[in-house]
């Protein structure tokens, strides 16, 4: 289950992990200068293709990975929005890595360790997907594309509805 984590979105709003209890989830470390930034056009297709059925794509920048996240908070949702038309939610800069690692992806790494049994994140855009309970169904590495998924996201919004 979920841990009651608090986040914040890019905006200053706050809200808690709970909120989320009872939808089917993509948890990604983003960021905007990364080889990989393309796949924001992946990931909202498919939270405009699933979002109707209970599933949302949760974006957390960070700069933990050759300093491709930079910005500040209103630069990073300006260039989501307006480069690549995001609207799922975006949440302030985090850690994934260290003694800092936001406690959500303490959670996420720990029910879906990594190649070979290690927790840490290798990379920016590693993506979780998360059941309507909250269990971490898998893991997807950065080269996993967002339209790979689309099968695996199916079958678990189906499993639950």
């Amino acid at each position: 289950m979920l841990p009651n984590i608090n986040l914040t979105r890019l905006n200053g709003e706050t809200e808690q992990m709970h909120d989320y209890i009872g939808k089917v989830l993509l948890i990604v470390n983003v960021a905007s200068h990364c080889g990989f930034t393309s796949q924001y056009t992946g990931l909202q297709s498919l939270y405009t293709q699933f979002q109707d059925r209970g599933f949302e794509v949760l974006g957390f920048p960070c700069n933990q990975f050759g300093g491709q996240e930079p910005g500040t908070a209103s630069e990073i949702k300006q260039f989501c929005s307006t480069s690549y038309q995001v609207n799922f939610p975006l949440f302030e800069k985090t850690d994934v890595n260290g003694s800092a690692a936001h406690p959500l992806f303490e959670y996420l790494k720990h029910g879906a360790p990594g190649f070979l049994g290690t927790e840490a994140i290798k990379w920016n855009f590693t993506k979780f997907l998360v059941d309507r309970k909250g269990q971490v169904i898998r893991r997807y590495g950065s080269a996993d594309t967002p339209t790979s998924m689309a099968k695996d996201i199916e079958k678990t919004l189906q499993e639950s509805e």
